[in-house]
């Protein structure tokens, strides 16, 4: 048996957290936001138009390692618009950038060579929603944000937090430049400064930041958290998705949760993907070879027969729901918002509109501190009468119960739709990801549309000579490694006779890796995935 918690390093809360105040140099702001993607962009929009209204001036940044805002951004995606008209209550819904409305869908159970469509379970019910690309979504965010006085800076990461006795005063960047071995190369830049009085972290599932000051603070939850990898694909054919369909079953084991994903995205575009939870067994944790057997179902091959792939992608999804949300999401200075936070909700299969949900709610907080001096953790309490809690109350034991196999998680997933959430009481306990044992995995052949095609088609920037951002143990056991390089989506981690491989140039920033062992930690801002419409 593999016990993954033994090759995992600890983080590293010295680089992440630094122990001073911001130096008389510092770009100075009001509100710094840490992640472009949509709870971050609503976060700003918020800050900046609640303030345009008072006739107010506020100085808002938000900071965003990709390229180009949407670069690093990936979801399904079907939307519910209620966050989008919450932000913008003067826009109709055409204003906004969705792809399709959602009038036709299905759920069907997969077998090898037949698909059983099934009545769909009301949380999965989309009908009236959108279709949408999240990296769209994050562009036209972005420009409504600037065009209401917010700076954003693209192609900056932020490497660590500057605290002060347990107060966070502002934020430093990842130096760019710098070669393999540390050194300062010919464009190297050194890192920059930032004072803010309050800073917004939307860096996404496990972002490093929330996670050390967590650790620093010792805020806990009730459930340890656990996650899904997701990757998708975008394709052009002749034959596209008429309706969004959702998948479960084949190719995934029994044991194991998730499913897959076909949307429409007009102009001849569907949107295909596959979920796989990482507590599953080592024999379903290759979710990009499961995308690529779920390809040539009869169900879903005829709406690629003839296409191309266009863009490929992978991202880490929080499913833990409300029993491994912290304790508290604010501190001195801080807030932690969306994926973040693990504001998904699984049995709905939501998140982004939680996310901007989030934002707002941080929004306010933040605008109440700065008039007020008002304690941030206003943001709990308004979370606390909040939709998004609300839901992932009313959801709470959908995603845990099958974790103690597939017939109790249907058995008890239909006793909380028909209860309302009433039963079962409680929230059940759930086992952290790294902490269920696993079988060595067996060698299986490489699937027709390798890994390294997918990071191909991702737009990988980044260059050979960078800094690793990963850290691995010296010595990691012959059946870790080999789980590694199943898990991993993108090829970073290869096992060979004579020792593990890094490559992490190959790396697209989906955090999968942090979950069982190497620790991700930013790199250099500019690098990574280019996703246009993804």
């Amino acid at each position: 048996m593999i016990r993954l918690g033994e090759a995992r390093p600890p983080l590293p809360l010295d680089r992440l957290l630094v122990d001073r105040a911001p130096g008389p140099e510092a770009l100075p702001f009001d509100v710094a936001i840490v992640g472009g993607g949509p709870a971050g962009l609503a976060a700003a929009i918020r800050l900046a138009r609640t303030a345009k209204a008072a006739g107010e001036e506020l100085a808002i940044c938000v900071f965003e390692k990709a390229a180009e805002l949407g670069g690093h951004c990936l979801s399904g995606a079907v939307v519910n618009p209620v966050a989008f008209r919450e932000l913008f209550p003067e826009m109709d819904d055409d204003a906004f950038p969705f792809r399709t409305r959602v009038d036709r869908e299905s759920v069907h159970f997969l077998t090898p060579r037949r698909g059983i469509r099934l009545p769909a379970p009301p949380t999965m019910r989309n009908h009236g929603f959108f279709t949408g690309s999240l990296s769209e979504m994050a562009r036209w965010l972005g420009e409504q944000a600037e065009a209401v006085g917010v700076e954003v800076f693209p192609g900056f990461a932020i490497g660590s937090l500057l605290m002060k006795e347990g107060r966070v005063l502002g934020l430093e960047t990842v130096p760019a430049g710098r070669r393999r071995d540390g050194s300062p190369g010919p464009g190297f830049e050194p890192a920059t400064e930032v004072a803010a009085r309050v800073v917004i972290l939307a860096e996404g599932a496990r972002g490093p930041l929330g996670q050390a000051w967590r650790a620093r603070l010792g805020i806990s939850a009730p459930n340890p958290p656990i996650f899904a990898l997701g990757v998708k694909e975008l394709w052009k054919s002749d034959n596209p998705a008429d309706r969004v369909v959702h998948t479960m079953g084949y190719p995934l084991p029994r044991s194991a949760f998730g499913g897959g994903f076909l949307y429409p995205m007009g102009e001849n575009l569907s949107a295909l993907g596959m979920v796989v939870g990482l507590d599953a067994p080592t024999e379903a944790l290759d979710a990009h070879r499961a995308l690529q057997l779920l390809k040539a179902h009869p169900l879903i091959q005829p709406h690629l027969e003839g296409g191309e792939c266009l863009e490929w992608g992978a991202r880490l999804i929080p499913e833990g729901g409300i029993g491994s949300l912290p304790e508290r999401l604010s501190g001195e200075g801080l807030l932690l918002v969306g994926d973040t936070a693990g504001f998904v909700d699984v049995p709905s299969l939501k998140g982004i509109h939680y996310a901007m949900l989030s934002g707002i709610l941080a929004a306010d907080a933040a605008v109440a501190h700065l008039r007020a001096r008002v304690p941030l953790s206003l943001y709990d309490a308004a979370l606390q009468d909040s939709e998004i809690l609300a839901d992932l109350k009313r959801n709470r034991n959908m995603r845990p119960s099958f974790q103690r196999g597939f017939y109790h998680g249907t058995l008890v997933s239909a006793l909380a739709t028909l209860t309302a959430g009433a039963l079962p009481t409680g929230t059940l306990a759930v086992e952290d990801d790294v902490a269920r044992p696993r079988e060595a995995p067996e060698p299986v052949p490489p699937p027709p549309f390798s890994k390294l095609d997918g990071v191909f088609r991702s737009g990988n920037n980044t260059r050979d000579d960078i800094p690793s951002h990963l850290i691995v143990p010296e010595e990691v056991p012959p059946e870790t490694r080999a789980l590694w390089e199943r898990m991993c989506p993108a090829g970073v981690y290869e096992s060979r006779d004579d020792g593990l491989t890094v490559n992490p140039s190959n790396c697209v920033d989906c955090r999968a890796a942090d979950v069982f062992g190497p620790r991700w930690t930013p790199r250099e801002g500019g690098v990574g995935t280019r996703w246009r419409r993804m």
